[in-house]
């Protein structure tokens, strides 16, 4: 069959699995391109088949130059061809990633499943017992709108302000188009059950469960990531539902930080830049701001995509010659490119006068909609799309 992309507002329902090669093989190209440098060797990775996840394992295991990259295990709740499709871009990226990654002598694990679940924690624990005997970072990137909890209640998470309504420009990927949008405030029961998704709990929960099992390398660290924006964002998403869930984010690295103490680790969040991610792409207005945003850093050469994010987080502000590079909070700040004032005032100044007649004049929206794509496959270089894709072998591959 030949598959052209399916795009229903801000959400993608498909996905091209030999456009997906191709985008794992392009970010391989990239670390490499970087050069090495002393990472860890042995890597458990949170929420691993797509975004900062997938670009946090590929940097690992290929930036560290030839012979030393990291061995790793990789969670993620993603889902294989059947009658009801060709499965999730993530499944795909998984399955790329480990045969490059076991070509060039890396071992590669893939675990599907729910993450939050403790079945999907005893699972890799048992796991990393038999393929790594310990781990020497666990990085935490999980996105989901629900988790569901030990006792089976199902918990969901809400895109909502905290204060008053929020109105603005959001960005239709389906149709290219601005349309408006607003979000509404939330209840203290949606602020708490957005916190209970989206905070930091699971994440202690995975590292309490590693510690006792005897998982975790003396001197093990593990990173969170997490999003701040600039001011002009504030009511949309520091100051929003998932601002909240982030801060408890934060604060659970303290509390890890403490409990690491006993192994001589630390507990780290990284605060990275916008980016288009499949959570970005979803939230409310947060796209004008990104496209703007974009084309403001690409004119001044200062863009980072995933990968070029990832890799200068770990080759410089984690295994950098300087060892962890932090702020006062004990943040790694990512994002200092972007909340740059000199950029912050040009995008404000552009996001002033968007409408829906100048905003591809604008911003990168290209830009931005070429990497929505390329997320899920389509629009890669070197990729024939006009050729018939078999959907029996991809039935054959496996994560």
């Amino acid at each position: 069959m030949i598959i052209h992309p399916q795009i229903q507002g801000c959400v993608a329902r498909n996905c091209h699995p030999i456009g997906c090669r191709a985008a794992v093989m392009q970010q391989i190209a990239s670390v490499r391109a970087e050069g090495s440098f002393n990472g860890p060797k042995r890597v458990l990775v949170l929420g691993a088949s797509s975004g900062f996840g997938l670009a946090s394992r590929i940097t690992l295991a290929f930036g560290a130059g030839a012979g030393a990259g990291a061995d790793t295990v990789g969670v993620s709740f993603e889902r294989g061809p059947s009658d009801k499709g060709l499965g999730s871009a993530g499944w795909y990226n998984n399955i790329w990633f480990r045969k490059e990654a076991e070509q060039a002598g890396r071992i590669a694990v893939n675990l599907i499943g729910d993450a939050f679940s403790d079945a999907m924690r005893q699972q890799a624990i048992e796991t990393i017992r038999q393929q790594l005997g310990q781990v020497d970072l666990v990085i935490y990137s999980l996105a989901s709108g629900i988790r569901v909890l030990a006792d089976g209640t199902q918990v969901r998470s809400v895109l909502k302000t905290t204060g008053q309504p929020f109105s603005g420009w959001g960005l239709d990927l389906e149709h290219d188009a601005l349309v408006q949008q607003s979000l509404a405030p939330a209840t203290p029961e949606e602020i708490r059950d957005t916190v209970t998704v989206m905070g930091g709990e699971d994440w202690q929960l995975w590292m309490q469960a590693l510690q006792q099992a005897d998982c975790l390398a003396p001197g093990a660290q593990t990173v969170a990531y997490s999003y701040i924006g600039p001011e002009s964002t504030y009511p949309l998403y520091r100051d929003g539902t998932i601002g909240y869930a982030k801060e408890h984010l934060h604060a659970t690295a303290e509390t890890i930080n403490l409990q690491l103490a006993e192994v001589g680790g630390h507990a780290w969040v990284s605060v990275c830049k916008a980016l288009v991610t499949k959570a970005s792409a979803y939230i409310p207005v947060l796209p004008v701001y990104l496209g703007l945003l974009m084309g403001v850093m690409k004119e001044r050469g200062v863009h980072e995509g995933c990968i070029e994010q990832m890799q200068r987080l770990f080759a410089t502000k984690m295994y950098g010659p300087r060892g962890v590079v932090a702020d006062g909070n004990r943040l790694i700040r990512m994002d200092d490119h972007e909340l740059d004032p000199a950029i912050q005032a040009a995008v404000s100044a552009l996001w002033s006068k968007v409408t829906p007649d100048n905003f591809h004049a604008l911003g990168d929206f290209a830009g931005l909609r070429q990497d929505f794509l390329q997320l899920n496959g389509f629009g890669l270089p070197g990729v024939d799309y006009g050729e018939p894709v078999s959907v029996a072998s991809l039935t054959e591959l496996m994560p």
